[in-house]
């Protein structure tokens, strides 16, 4: 049993690196139903809503998906990170237990999610997998 000093509310969004930006919206938006949340062209990002989550679209051109590496496909790799929502989000007691439980803690920032803008802090998986933990967002 965990002895973590949050607890996973949700996934808040995943983030795909797409080759056609057009052609991913076109069939996450008219085939499955998602709508469209928002763009930042200037960064390369376009995030549509699933339901409570987001899935944010980063074309390989552009500047966040140049950062990954080789477009997807078989020596590529197609997924950026994933995001888990967290009840308890507070910074200096996560990265006191995860150091303690010896993972590697990424850059941490102030990020948009499902929810808004918010904390967020990046760590890695035992495979390397990127994975965002997010807190509530700020409040205005």
């Amino acid at each position: 049993m965990s002895k973590a000093p949050f607890k996973i509310r949700s996934l808040d969004h995943i983030v795909l690196r797409v080759r056609d930006r057009d052609r991913m919206v076109r069939f996450y938006c008219a085939i499955l139903g998602c709508t469209m949340e928002r763009e930042q062209a200037e960064i390369g990002l376009t995030q549509v809503r699933a339901g409570q989550s987001l899935i944010d679209l980063v074309p390989v051109d552009g500047k966040l998906g140049r950062i990954g590496g080789a477009a997807p496909g078989k020596e590529g790799r197609n997924l950026d990170h994933f995001c888990i929502t967290l009840d308890g989000y507070d910074e200096a007691k996560i990265r006191a237990y995860l150091t303690a439980q010896g993972v590697e803690i990424g850059e941490a920032g102030s990020r948009y999610g499902a929810e808004g803008e918010g904390p967020s802090l990046y760590v890695s998986d035992p495979e390397g997998n990127i994975v965002e933990l997010k807190g509530p967002p700020w409040k205005t």
